[in-house]
C-alpha cells in the first residue's frame, strides 16, 4: 500500500486578521516556536509516512522558507520526501486553486508520479497530534472508497463544521455542510483517506460542473449514494485556531497546565524548523510566571501567564501579561501588554499600555465579527510609540509607524482601528 500524504496549506485565514495579512493560516506561530503546519507534517512522520505534498497559495513565502526541503521532518529525501507544489499557468488550463478538491484535481500528476495507491488529504491549519495508521487500517478492512476522520462538538457548534450523519456500521448516510440545525453531532475533521482511483474519477467528473470544486461542499455529498464512505471517530485533541479568539484561548491553556494538548510527550514529537539561539536570559527583577518562554529572549520585567516566541526583549519595569508575544519583538521599559496578541518584530515603545481598561465590550468598528472578545492584536512589523494607551479589540496593521498614531493624542480607545 503506498500512501500519499498531501495538506492544503493555501488557505488566508480571513478570520485572524492582520496575524495572516502577509502569511498564510498554516505559517502562523503557534505555541512560541512552532507553526501551525507542523503538526501536520508531524502527524504524517509520526505516522510512517514519508511521502508528503504540501500545496500552498496564499502569501506562501513565509510558509516555504519555513518548510524548506523538509529537513526538520526528516523529509529531504532523494525518493519520496517533501514536495512544495503551488498553482501555475501551463497550456493545459491550470489556474488558482478554487477550492480543496480543485487544489488535488490540479496536482493529479504528482500522484501519478509516486504511483499513489491511498491518498491521504489532511487540512494544514489544525492544531491536533493523530495517529493516522489505525485509520488506513479501518480504510483497507472495509474496502473504503472515502473515509472521514470525525469527531463528536457540541450541538451549539455543529453550524460551524461539516456534519455527518452514518448508520450503525459508520457508514455515511448524509453530509451537511455547516448546516443552521442538525441531528447530529459528529463534525468532519478535514482529515481524509481515499482510494486514489475513486478520487481522482470523482474529482474529474466533478470538476466540469464545478470551478471551485471543495471536499466539504461537492465531493463527499456526492459519495454518499453510490460510493462506499465510511467515519473514522477520533476522540483526541483537535482545535482549528481560526478566530482571534480561538487562538488566544488555545494559548492560555497551554500555559495553564490544563490543555490536552501534550507537548511535552517524547513518544510524538512535534516537530519543527528551530534557529540556533542562545537560551533564555533573565534580569535581576525578572519574574516568569506560569509561562512559555523561548529560546533567544531576555526577559528584565514581568511575564505572566504568556507566550514569548524566539527573540522577544521585555524591558525593565515592563509587564506582558496573558497575551502572545511573536518573534523578535521589542517592549519597552514600563510597557504594558495585557490581554493581546503582538505579530514578530513590533516595537512597543516606552510606557505604552497595549489593552488598557476595563472596556472589554465595545467590539472593534471594521471587524466587530471577528474582535470582540477584548483581545488587541498588532500585525508584524509595526511600531508602536511610547507613551500610548490602547484600549480593548484595539487593530494595530502590520507596518504601521508612529505617523500612523498622531490623530489619536496618545489615546487609542477601545473599538479603534490604526491603518
Amino acid at each position: 500500500m503506498r500512501v500519499v500524504a498531501m495538506i492544503l496549506a493555501g488557505g488566508a485565514g480571513t478570520r485572524l486578521g492582520v496575524l495572516s495579512d502577509m502569511r498564510a493560516k498554516p505559517a502562523v506561530p503557534f505555541a512560541g516556536k512552532y507553526r501551525i503546519i507542523d503538526f501536520p507534517i508531524s502527524n504524517c512522520v509520526n505516522s510512517g509516512i514519508f511521502d508528503v505534498a504540501v500545496l500552498t497559495q496564499y502569501q506562501p513565502r513565509s510558509l516555504n522558507e519555513h518548510i524548506g526541503i523538509g529537513k526538520p521532518w526528516d523529509l529531504d529525501r532523494a525518493r519520496g520526501g517533501l514536495r512544495l507544489l503551488h498553482p501555475y499557468q501551463a497550456r493545459e488550463g491550470q489556474m488558482w486553486f478554487g477550492g480543496t478538491a480543485h487544489a488535488v484535481l490540479q496536482n493529479l500528476e504528482y500522484l501519478r508520479e509516486q504511483r499513489a495507491e491511498i491518498v491521504l488529504i489532511l487540512s494544514g491549519d489544525h492544531i491536533y497530534k493523530m495517529d493516522y495508521r489505525p485509520m488506513l487500517e479501518q480504510h483497507q478492512a472495509r474496502r473504503a472508497d472515502a473515509t472521514i476522520a470525525v469527531m463528536n462538538v457540541k450541538p451549539d457548534e455543529t453550524n460551524r463544521f461539516g456534519i455527518v450523519q452514518t448508520d450503525e456500521q459508520g457508514r455515511v448516510t448524509n453530509f451537511l455542510e455547516k448546516p443552521k440545525e442538525a441531528s447530529s453531532t459528529l463534525a468532519n475533521m478535514g482529515v481524509y483517506v481515499f482510494d486514489a482511483h475513486a478520487m481522482i474519477d470523482r474529482l474529474q467528473a466533478l470538476s466540469k460542473d464545478h470551478a471551485d470544486l471543495d471536499f466539504g461542499k461537492h465531493v463527499l455529498p456526492s459519495m454518499v449514494e453510490d460510493s462506499y464512505l465510511y467515519t473514522y471517530p477520533f476522540d483526541g485533541y483537535w482545535v482549528d485556531v481560526g478566530t482571534v479568539d480561538a487562538y488566544w484561548q488555545t494559548s492560555m491553556e497551554l500555559v495553564s497546565g490544563n490543555s490536552a494538548l501534550k507537548l511535552y510527550d517524547l513518544a510524538w514529537t512535534i516537530r519543527t524548523r528551530s534557529q540556533e539561539r542562545p537560551p533564555v536570559k533573565a534580569g535581576p527583577q525578572t519574574i516568569i510566571h506560569e509561562s512559555m518562554v523561548c529560546n533567544g529572549c531576555i526577559v528584565r520585567g514581568q511575564v505572566v501567564r504568556s507566550v514569548l516566541s524566539p527573540g522577544v526583549y521585555v524591558s525593565p519595569g515592563a509587564v506582558v501579561r496573558e497575551s502572545v508575544v511573536m518573534q523578535d519583538t521589542w517592549i519597552g521599559p514600563g510597557a504594558v501588554v495585557d490581554h493581546a496578541i503582538v505579530d514578530k518584530n513590533v516595537i512597543i515603545g516606552v510606557g505604552t499600555q497595549l489593552g488598557f481598561g476595563d472596556d472589554f465590550s465595545t467590539p472593534n468598528a471594521l471587524a466587530p465579527d471577528r474582535f470582540n472578545t477584548g483581545i488587541s492584536v498588532v500585525g508584524m512589523n509595526a511600531h508602536v510609540p511610547a507613551n500610548q494607551r490602547i484600549g480593548r479589540n484595539v487593530v494595530i496593521y502590520s507596518n504601521i509607524d508612529e505617523e500612523a498614531f498622531a490623530s489619536f493624542n496618545g489615546e487609542v480607545p477601545s473599538g479603534a482601528t490604526v491603518q
